[in-house]
């Protein structure tokens, strides 16, 4: 497990726990009612269900994917509140039904300290897409 000392720590956390493909980890990172949304509009709430969404994904379509996260920045709202953006880049393997492809997306989470650690209250993930198309891009 990965333990956010500091809120930049979140997308580093956040990818080493979806590469290692560890749903307990992932779940870890989370506030025990935070709130989460895919970057298909999903919306769920608790740390049970942020869970259970990703564990059926993790045991097939992206059983051999990878992400490569990027901080964008932290913005500081009151002791022990922040909001963090960041880039993330999803590779999708072999094991995807249309093949090995990369998805970018952008990460808005709000995370607040707890103790000695910070821990993710909400996380919205937007796929970049081409708004004269709906085609997904990649960027840079």
């Amino acid at each position: 497990m990965t333990t956010m000392k500091r809120p930049e720590d979140a997308p580093g956390a956040f990818q080493a726990a979806w590469n290692a493909h560890d749903m307990v980890a992932l779940g870890e990172l989370f506030e025990d009612d935070a709130t989460f949304v895919n970057r298909f509009g999903h919306y769920v709430k608790g740390v049970d269900e942020i869970v259970a969404l990703h564990t059926p994904i993790h045991q097939t379509i992206y059983s051999d994917s990878t992400l490569d996260n990027e901080l964008i920045d932290v913005a500081h709202l009151a002791d022990g509140a922040v909001v963090i953006h960041f880039w993330s880049r999803l590779a999708a393997g072999a094991a995807h039904p249309a093949g090995p492809h990369n998805v970018d997306t952008l990460i808005l989470a709000v995370l607040t300290r707890q103790s000695d650690r910070w821990r993710i209250r909400a996380l919205e993930n937007v796929t970049l897409t081409n708004p004269r198309t709906g085609e997904p891009i990649l960027r840079g």
